[in-house]
């Protein structure tokens, strides 16, 4: 399998597009004639909001193809309708490796030894069977993860050497109380800071072809200045960027922490996508959805 740093690069390349589609679907963001069809085939239980999920999620796909670089479920609003909502994760995650597309499953697990193991082989390799099977798992290609615990929360999820998939850690996050804890710390640097000295420190062998390695940072688009401190501190590192948008924060915010040669980024959007057609009150939601990617497209490259 290809680097997974190297795969992602891949899609930039050939969309042209830092872009990453959120699929986090919720009852209140589907389109009316998916949540009848559901409605009248499953009534109203969890396979049906299942089923309006994958209905939707497969056209969003459809609908972004060719035109973001990757694609990242929120894996809460999957697993809060049971085995069905996991059922439609695991279809969801199939649907669009059949459009090539790279899958970041965002879950921000965290444990050590065998239990972060088993989340490895649950989200991004596979689960040893009975007999010596290698049982495949979710299929996607990165997730996200908390690094609280240190090193031996973090090799399981990474192995021993590069590989086809990736992760990224928590860095500095977009939500508002981030610095509760993030931006604490004594003179010579934050919480943030020495996480990123331990991120680059991880990474040390891990770059791919395209020079950046397969241990990403989530650092999120509200706080600008800290990124471009952060990726001095992470010079080779991928940055995954939540915030843009409905957080506030800016196409210029997000790209703060791009490296000087146009790579490192990539820049997350979901409601603001997925949603557009409420925004719009349009009752082509797919086609709201693709014009709204396109014009976060358009403003990144504006930005850039």
């Amino acid at each position: 399998m290809p680097h997974a740093a190297d795969d992602l690069q891949r899609s930039i390349d050939a969309t042209g597009s830092i872009a990453v589609v959120g699929l986090d679907p919720r009852p209140a963001l589907l389109p009316p004639a998916l949540v009848q069809a559901a409605l009248a085939a499953h009534g109203d239980t969890q396979a049906g909001v299942a089923a309006a999920f994958l209905a939707f999620n497969r056209g969003l796909i459809d609908a972004v193809a060719g035109k973001c670089c990757a694609l990242k479920p929120q894996l809460a609003c999957y697993e809060a309708y049971g085995s069905a909502g996991l059922r439609c994760l695991e279809e969801t995650v199939a649907y669009a490796r059949t459009k090539g597309i790279p899958v970041i499953a965002d879950g921000k697990r965290n444990d050590i030894g065998s239990t972060a193991e088993h989340y490895q082989q649950g989200f991004l390799g596979a689960a040893p069977g009975l007999a010596g099977a290698s049982l495949p798992g979710l299929g996607a290609q990165w997730l996200t993860i908390n690094a609280y615990l240190g090193a031996d929360g973090v090799t399981p999820f990474t192995g021993k050497a590069p590989g086809g998939t990736g992760v990224f850690v928590l860095v500095r996050t977009s939500n508002p109380s981030a610095g509760d804890l993030q931006d604490q710390g004594g003179a010579d640097a934050t919480v943030a800071e020495r996480m990123a000295t331990l991120v680059q420190r991880w990474s040390e062998g891990r770059r791919g072809a395209c020079g950046l390695t397969d241990i990403g940072a989530v650092v999120g688009a509200t706080w600008p200045a800290q990124a471009r401190t952060l990726r001095g501190l992470m010079p080779d590192t991928l940055f995954l960027v939540p915030g843009y948008g409905a957080q506030g924060g800016s196409a210029a915010d997000a790209l703060a922490g791009m490296r000087s040669d146009g790579r490192g980024t990539v820049v997350n959007n979901s409601r603001g996508i997925i949603a557009a057609w409420q925004k719009h009150k349009s009752a082509d939601w797919q086609g709201a959805a693709r014009a709204a990617l396109e014009a976060m497209n358009a403003d990144l490259a504006t930005a850039r």
